[in-house]
């Protein structure tokens, strides 16, 4: 793998959870991290629980479904550290449980403008920047989800976002040969977040039943992701499923 000394990563919704893990560990591994949210103040958190050096990572407000404050984080993520080697797509939301036909369309299109508009805006961005820079190319990496795959009841927004991640990894890697950029998606279940702890304590089944469910460290992520983005451009892991063991996924329902 390249060393990742001096390379620049932008992680997105790095205020807590799996962003905030991920951005760590890429500043541990060398990388300079961009850390993006809406609150200023949670990234600034984050940053001071790194102890290595401060000037390696940057905090940068942004709301991923305002084209605007997206070409913002770009543009200020090239003025200070010159380039863009990684985007790590991860900002997104999901929606409280709920049979489809009493689902708010303000929820479904706040989900859909967060999860997928956003995504594609961060991605439509990462595309400028990596095809300007010289040397040309770069990776992004999109947070697809367990739910990419296979969904959960009363959950149609959030799988149906997560369904359309895969479209656009698949496009993006496509469309993204010709430049040097590989993208790739990461699929992630049950990792222990503040989003999944009703898991530990019951949740919904696809027979109606709830159920406990087993949670998995969060730091096995963003080592995911820390591999993901340390490989040559020569290679990609288009790709790659982390979950729990023994979560109900393969045969699920």
């Amino acid at each position: 793998m390249q060393t990742s000394a001096n390379k620049v990563a932008i992680v997105t919704g790095a205020g807590s959870g799996i962003g905030k893990a991920s951005a760590l560990a890429l500043l541990k591994a060398g990388f300079n991290v961009v850390l993006a949210g809406r609150q200023i103040e949670k990234l600034n958190a984050v940053i001071e629980q790194w102890q290595g050096p401060k000037n390696q990572a940057l905090a940068c407000a942004c709301d991923v479904k305002d084209e605007h404050s997206v070409k913002r984080l770009f543009d200020t993520t090239v003025a200070h550290f010159g380039r863009l080697d990684v985007l790590f797509n991860n900002a997104g939301i999901s929606a409280f449980s709920v049979p489809i036909d009493e689902l708010p369309v303000e929820v479904w299109r706040n989900v859909v403008d967060t999860n997928l508009t956003g995504m594609f805006l961060c991605l439509q961005q990462a595309f400028r920047v990596m095809k300007a820079q010289s040397p040309q190319g770069g990776r992004i990496i999109n947070n697809g989800s367990i739910s990419a795959t296979m969904p959960r009841p009363q959950a149609i927004a959030y799988t149906a976002t997560k369904h359309a991640v895969t479209g656009l990894t698949k496009s993006a890697a496509l469309d993204g040969r010709a430049f040097s950029i590989a993208c790739g998606q990461i699929d992630i279940g049950n990792a222990a977040t503040d989003m999944t702890q009703k898991m530990s304590r019951g949740i919904l089944q696809a027979n109606g039943s709830l159920a406990q469910e087993p949670l998995m460290d969060l730091q096995v992520v963003a080592d995911s992701v820390v591999y993901m983005a340390s490989l040559p451009l020569s290679a990609n892991v288009l790709f790659h499923t982390v979950m729990a063991t023994n979560m109900p996924f393969v045969g699920r329902g």
